[in-house]
Order: C-alpha cells, then sequence, then structure tokens
C-alpha cells in the first residue's frame, strides 16, 4: 500500500481558504496526482486543505472523506507558564538543537519546550488517531513497525490532504521519529508531495519506506 501526504495550496490563514495562487497550486497538484493511481482520498477538516482536496477530486472525479484529526497543529501555554517562542514547535526544535538537546529523545514530551505546551496533546492524538485510520486501511501497528491485515489490497494507493505540522505528526508516528525531529526535518512547501510506501506480504512487519519527499516540480512556475 502507498500513502500519499499532499499539503494545502499557498493559504489565507485568517479566512482559512486557498489565495489565488494557492488554487492555481491545487489545480496543478490534481493533475500531477493523477499519475498515482489514487483509488481513495481523504482530507483535514480546515477549508484550506479540502480546497486543494476539492481541486484532485474534481480533476480525478473521485470523491474524499474528511479526518477531523488531522486539522492543523496548535500550539501554546497550557496553564500560563511562559515557553519559549510561545511553544512554536518549528523554534523550539531549532532551539534544542542549538542547546545540544536531543531531537530524537523518545521521552520528547516531558522536555521543557513541550511538557506545558498545547501541542504535545494534539500531536498524541493525531498519533493514536493515525493508528487507527491505518488500521481501517488495513494496517497495522506491530512493536515499531507495521504489518499488513490479511486481505489488504496490495497494490493500493490513498491520498491525505492536510498540513504541515499535522503531517509531519502522522508521518513522524508511521516511521516511528519524534515529533520535535520532524519538525527539524520535514518542512512541507504548498502543495508539497510525500509518498510511503508498505510492505505488502500480509504478516511480515516492517518499517513503510519513503518513495518520495515533498515533491514540488509541478508548482515550480506558479
Amino acid at each position: 500500500m502507498r500513502i500519499v501526504f499532499v499539503r494545502h495550496g499557498d493559504p489565507n490563514y485568517e479566512l482559512d481558504c486557498l489565495t489565488p495562487k494557492g488554487k492555481l497550486q491545487a489545480k496543478a497538484a490534481a493533475q500531477r496526482l493523477l499519475r498515482e493511481g489514487i483509488e481513495e482520498a481523504w482530507s483535514s477538516t480546515m477549508g484550506r486543505a479540502k480546497e486543494t482536496a476539492d481541486a484532485f477530486s474534481e480533476a480525478a472525479g473521485l470523491t474524499y472523506k474528511t479526518l477531523d484529526f488531522m486539522r492543523e497543529l496548535d500550539w501554546g501555554s497550557v496553564d500560563g507558564t511562559p515557553l519559549y517562542a510561545d511553544g512554536h514547535p518549528w523554534f523550539c526544535a531549532n532551539e534544542m538543537a542549538r542547546l545540544g538537546i536531543p531531537l530524537n529523545d523518545p521521552d520528547w514530551e516531558n522536555s521543557p519546550y513541550f511538557k506545558n505546551n498545547k501541542v504535545t496533546a494534539i500531536v498524541k492524538n493525531i498519533q493514536r488517531k493515525t493508528d487507527e485510520w491505518l488500521c481501517d486501511l488495513g494496517l497495522e501497528r506491530h512493536q515499531n513497525g507495521w504489518r499488513a491485515l490479511p486481505g489488504i489490497k496490495q497494490d493500493k494507493t490513498v491520498a491525505l490532504f492536510s498540513h504541515g505540522g499535522s503531517s509531519s505528526a502522522a508521518i513522524g508516528r508511521i516511521l516511528n521519529i519524534p515529533f520535535p525531529q520532524t519538525c527539524a526535518l520535514f518542512h512541507f512547501g504548498h502543495t508539497g508531495i510525500t509518498i510511503l510506501r508498505f510492505e505488502q506480504e500480509p504478516g511480515i512487519t516492517s518499517v513503510p519506506c519513503i518513495e518520495l519527499l515533498n515533491d514540488l516540480e509541478h508548482i515550480k512556475n506558479i
């Protein structure tokens, strides 16, 4: 199975929609995605992701479903305790790296940058719900890998239209990369396309491979 992650196009964050440029990007991404043989699609419930998914839906003639847990991240102090950069996870990850704090610590949520940060609970929910979503698709989490359940369609490709932060949280979960490290590693561009490919043999536990990462070729002239 292959999962295609697509970030939304250039946004108007205040109105939660695409800008004119973002709409052009979404149309270009839709044409690019037609090459991937996508059979099912999902979108975050936020406007900018749904508009990007709409462009693909129109081009492919494929209706998509929504996943509310893939809404974009929010951050800030949960109890009024001051946080570095108000808890902005990408800035926090950079500061941790500057101070020599390991970004791959599996206990990252208890660090001073995330312990009282509302983003931590949101990320943990995305991780839990990602496991459930993949299980519904026929991919079961086993130890630190994944195994295909009996009856899974081996060559199936699905797409998920969402956001830079929520995609980073979900992809990090799938690849067993702690969240601060995903913030440092993955900076997805608007309509950036990332593809994960899973082992097809039922019962075999493995870690999926990154087939494509943040492909932006389709918008180079936009």
